[in-house]
């Protein structure tokens, strides 16, 4: 049996749901959990040191298997008395400094705004410069949530990419206990099928009965009691 299955996770990306399910379901299997970079990821599931892995699209699919579990709202981070309305839009930070962590996630060239004179190494870092009034920050809701800090805010930000978490595991092979997990992320309750998917049963199909040959009642009960009837004798 093997002795665990090794998940990766994202920061910002919560499995702990998931994780109690899988107690639940797999007690004879611990889930042991990884974060690592998102950088580093897919990196992981290639090399097998994992498992699979909960990240953020893309990744390539040649060489991972990957399904999409959910999108993310993108927000922009900004102190507290900034001020801005309900929803924050890219003409509405035009004259501001936005800054551009080198482990960011979005999948743009880089956000609007006025670029600071250096990118920041993480987003983490990013967010003190945030706190410091070096500039504002544009991320995945889950970073802002991860990287809280009572002097900051954040709001949503629509005119951005939005982030997408997957779960991502080895294109080679598909394994018994990655199918449990599958079906958990996926919703699936303890009674669904498990293992891998089996082909759907079917019912044989009742031939239907053509046109010509279908006789109706009526019909049928004529032809009953004419058969009873001889031809009527003539009198003499």
């Amino acid at each position: 049996m093997t002795d665990s299955f090794q998940l990766a996770h994202v920061p910002g990306v919560m499995p702990a749901k998931w994780v109690r399910i899988w107690a639940e379901r797999v007690p004879a299997v611990p889930l042991v959990l990884t974060q690592t970079p998102a950088a580093d990821a897919a990196g992981l599931v290639r090399e097998r040191e994992v498992d699979a892995a909960l990240l953020r699209l893309p990744v390539d699919r040649d060489e991972l298997h990957a399904i999409p579990l959910y999108i993310e709202t993108t927000v922009i981070v900004v102190p507290k008395e900034h001020a801005f309305g309900d929803t924050v839009h890219a003409e509405d930070v035009a004259g501001e400094t936005l800054l551009h962590p080198l482990d960011d996630v979005l999948d743009w060239a880089g956000p609007p705004g006025r670029p600071a004179l250096d990118r920041p190494a993480t987003t983490k870092d990013a967010v003190e410069l945030v706190a410091a009034g070096v500039g504002l920050l544009v991320v995945p809701q889950s970073l802002a949530r991860l990287h809280h800090r009572r002097d900051l805010t954040y709001l949503p930000f629509a005119d951005a990419p939005e982030s997408q978490v997957a779960l991502a595991w080895p294109a080679e092979e598909t394994t018994d206990l990655m199918e449990q997990f599958i079906g958990i992320v996926r919703g699936r309750t303890a009674n669904s099928t498990r293992g891998r998917p089996q082909e759907p049963v079917t019912r044989e199909k009742t031939p239907k009965v053509p046109k010509a040959a279908k006789v109706s009642t009526r019909q049928r009960t004529g032809a009953s009691r004419g058969a009873g009837r001889g031809k009527p004798r003539r009198r003499s």
